[in-house]
């Protein structure tokens, strides 16, 4: 019976090495996904491209920024239910939301071409970036594992340039999530 088991152990480990040796290259070297940023951290700065309602292509880095409140809010993808309510929302009660010098700066893997069009059909009041590789999603920690999208966060970003909000798993269907967002951007004007 000790025999048995020990072939048996013998035969797991075997078929397990060979497994492990037979696998792509490329999914022993898949990197980890970046951590979230935390509040009180340096924001980690970037540099992309976005575009509003009237297809213009705007440069934008977090630099530039400096000095002014920026709310990077990362969402799967364009005119989607949930993107939808969520950028509506946005839209709907941007005053009361942001209120005036705050950036809103929604990201998404869509292209900017796509942005254009949904922000001129939808009259959005904000530029939207187009992260099509992802690096900026993943600089935050928004890439979805194994996802071509990105999962719903919300970054508040101080004037110093540090994180001072930070909601990693933003629920655009809830009401408590636009009311902590608002306060995190009262708190960080200094209202």
């Amino acid at each position: 019976m000790h025999s048995a088991f020990l072939r048996a152990f013998v035969a797991t480990i075997t078929a397990a090495t060979v497994a492990s040796a037979q696998a792509p290259a490329s999914a022993a070297a898949a990197p980890a996904a970046a951590a979230f940023p935390a509040v009180g951290d340096a924001a980690p700065d970037f540099a992309s491209t976005a575009t509003d309602s009237t297809g213009k292509v705007i440069p934008i880095t977090l630099s530039s920024l400096r000095g002014k409140v920026v709310v990077l809010a990362f969402y799967p993808l364009d005119r989607s239910n949930g993107c939808t309510a969520e950028l509506s929302k946005f839209r709907d009660e941007y005053a009361t939301l942001f209120g005036s010098g705050v950036v809103v700066l929604p990201t998404s893997v869509d292209s900017l071409g796509s942005h254009a069009s949904w922000a001129k059909e939808s009259h959005f009041p904000f530029s939207m970036i187009a992260d099509t590789k992802g690096e900026l999603a993943t600089k935050y920690g928004s890439q979805g594992a194994g996802r071509p999208t990105f999962k719903r966060t919300v970054f508040v970003i101080g004037k110093d340039g540090k994180i001072a909000y930070a909601d990693t798993r933003f629920n655009a269907l809830a009401q408590d999530g636009y009311d902590k967002l608002a306060a995190a951007i009262k708190t960080a004007r200094g209202n």
